[in-house]
């Protein structure tokens, strides 16, 4: 089944994506929707996603947005690796993480909204970055407490869905200067992710210019 991602190499939601589907050894294509330039408000791409956002996947005539919705597909059509639980407990656990950082960071500091804080409210940048701050901070200090004690990964011994969430929201706060040092935890899970190749494929250095 061929899968075909569209796709920015900076968008933290994409690049959950792409290391699901590396994570889970699946073939995709690329299909870049630049997000600075405003394709994904375009006509024609409104057209795949009427939404207007990334990312979307495309694989056997339908379309999926939204990459919570995407990984649980992927999950349910390829189950091995599991990335969310199958457990009734382990699952509710696994999407709570995953849920402090889609939605509690990343859509309150997404570039819709700080376009909006900027171009609208008129904030200067410097405020712009506090708010950033502010809100991975929050966000990351329930993560370190609730990171799983004595394992490598934020909810066990393999990297599941939150740590799929985490790791491009580390990428984000170290991009915004955000100050890490109260979480020793999740800079350590970061580490121990960017020494899978899954991780490193999927990394917007890596696929920068595809």
């Amino acid at each position: 089944m061929t899968l075909l991602l569209h796709d920015f190499w900076r968008s933290s939601s994409a690049y959950r994506v792409r290391i699901a589907l590396n994570l889970k050894g699946l073939a995709y294509t690329s299909a870049e929707v630049s997000l600075p330039a405003g394709t994904h408000q375009s006509e024609a791409f409104r057209a795949t996603n009427p939404q207007g956002l990334i990312p979307a996947i495309e694989t056997g005539g339908i379309t999926i947005p939204q990459s919570l919705a995407i990984i649980d597909w992927l999950d349910a059509r390829h189950p091995e690796p599991r990335l969310i639980p199958a457990g009734i407990e382990a699952r509710a656990h696994e999407l709570a993480l995953a849920m402090i950082v889609i939605a509690e960071i990343q859509p309150i500091n997404n570039l819709r909204v700080l376009k909006y804080l900027k171009d609208t409210l008129g904030h200067s940048q410097d405020k712009i970055d506090a708010w950033i701050q502010h809100w991975i901070c929050e966000g990351f200090a329930a993560l370190e407490a609730k990171a799983a004690p004595d394992f490598p990964y934020l909810s066990g011994a393999a990297p599941g869905l939150a740590d799929i969430c985490l790791v491009p929201q580390m990428y984000n706060a170290r991009r915004f200067n955000t100050p890490l040092e109260a979480f020793p935890k999740l800079v350590q899970i970061d580490a121990t992710c960017a020494t899978l190749l899954a991780f490193q494929r999927a990394h917007p250095d890596a696929v920068k210019g595809d």
